[in-house]
């Protein structure tokens, strides 16, 4: 196996630094539009499988080329979504396998933005996915930490723990804090914004997938090994586009732990236009609103070193159990930022969501995965990811999974 990863950011940065400890690839070339970062990154890494190379993400030509010139067989994109569709265009033409974290972005509905979904996430590759079929190509959607690693959950729920499922919520919160700033993003601004702002999408099994306004819906969720009770809010996210076309819930969920004050930050942004994409002038020049924001605060890969505390992510799963008795578990996976900086250099909401890629490049290489079209973590059995996720290395991936019972409630049973 040969490895392209396109983006020498926080997330693509971890993702080098998790797979220089594993064997089960013959080099990988880690490209960038700035090609001092992930030149930087390979001097950092020491090891001679690793190479830095120059690629434009926006460029469906640029990628496919540089597919063929370093004779990748697998591409992880590990840049922003903004880029999915051209890398996604230019690992077919190239005849690669690919792998990403977030899909192709959304519009929303120009009537009824908060009832109705307009152009849903992912929509743009399910579109193509009988030309992947049909070429023998698999992508693989979705393969992050949420979603990914939430969607494996599912899918292990759906196998191994329950008969009916009567919904999938993915719960996600932490208790990081940053030393030194007022307002601090420990992932990507421009993709938080993106998430938070437009419609969140729910789904239910008799009525398909519909939206409501952000934030809404909002429910205190207690996390597990100390984060404790946090706000989580509807928020808009893949596992709601790709669990259904796996799993058999009655209804899917993503809410998400953001607090008030980031909330009210997001909400400012949205009066003042300042989470817009479409360029603007000013004093002659040509700027994006959002990128403007992004520009203005630190870069979530620095940030590890003034970050405390740990990260959750997870599936809070309701319905009836393998033996008949109504049941609610949620299933998750803990990061905690002073491990993850101290095995990786990575702060741990990158370092959550890199690691699991990797995995799924393992189990692709080692043939536990296997599959042709546009798929998600869904459509592949789960066991193989979690053991390998769990087994100590440097047999495994040494990050154990969770799993706790919850109360049940009279909407449960």
């Amino acid at each position: 196996m040969r490895i392209l990863i396109v983006g020498a950011g926080g997330v693509g940065s971890a993702a080098a630094r998790i797979a220089v400890r594993r064997d089960f690839f013959e080099a990988v070339v880690i490209a960038d539009y700035d090609p001092a970062r992930p030149e930087a990154l390979v001097d950092e890494l020491g090891d001679p499988r690793f190479s830095a190379a120059q690629v434009d993400a926006s460029d469906a030509a640029s990628v496919a080329a540089l597919v063929r010139e370093s004779g990748a067989t697998h591409v992880l994109n590990a840049v922003d979504p903004r880029f999915v569709m051209p890398i996604f265009t230019g690992v077919f033409d190239a005849g690669a396998t690919y792998l990403d974290m977030a899909m192709s972005l959304s519009k929303p509905h120009p009537d009824k933005p908060y009832e109705l979904p307009g152009v849903k996430l992912g929509d743009e590759q399910f579109a193509a996915a009988e030309k992947w079929r049909a070429a023998g190509r698999l992508a693989l959607v979705g393969i992050g930490v949420e979603p990914g690693l939430s969607d494996v959950f599912a899918r292990y729920a759906q196998d191994e723990l329950f008969d009916e499922i009567d919904e999938l919520g993915v719960r996600d919160g932490a208790n990081l804090v940053v030393e030194g700033y007022d307002f601090a993003p420990s992932f990507s601004i421009w993709t938080t914004i993106e998430e938070c702002l437009n419609p969140p999408v729910i789904y239910e099994k008799d009525r398909g997938w519909y939206t409501t306004a952000p934030f809404s819906e909002p429910e205190v969720f207690d996390f597990p090994e100390g984060i404790g009770p946090v706000e989580c809010v509807n928020v808009e996210h893949e596992e709601v586009l790709l669990m259904p076309r796996w799993t058999d819930a009655k209804r899917v969920t993503f809410k998400y732990g953001l607090g008030d004050e980031f909330i009210q930050v997001l909400q400012v942004l949205h009066k003042t236009g300042l989470d817009g994409t479409d360029p603007v002038t000013v004093k002659g020049v040509q700027v994006s609103p959002r990128d403007v924001v992004a520009a203005t605060l630190p870069d979530p890969a620095t940030l590890g070193d003034r970050m405390t505390g740990k990260t959750c992510a997870g599936v809070w799963v309701r319905g009836t159990g393998k033996d008949g008795r109504p049941r609610s578990t949620y299933l998750y996976h803990v990061a905690d930022n002073e491990q993850t900086m101290r095995q990786d250099n990575s702060q741990a909401v990158v370092w959550q969501t890199a690691i699991n890629p990797v995995i799924a490049l393992e189990l692709l290489a080692r043939g536990d995965w296997a599959g042709e079209g546009v798929l998600g973590p869904e459509a592949f059995d789960a066991r193989p990811f979690l053991d390998l996720l769990a087994e100590p290395a440097p047999a495994g991936y040494g990050s154990p999974w969770g799993m706790v019972e919850k109360e049940i409630t009279p909407s449960d049973g």
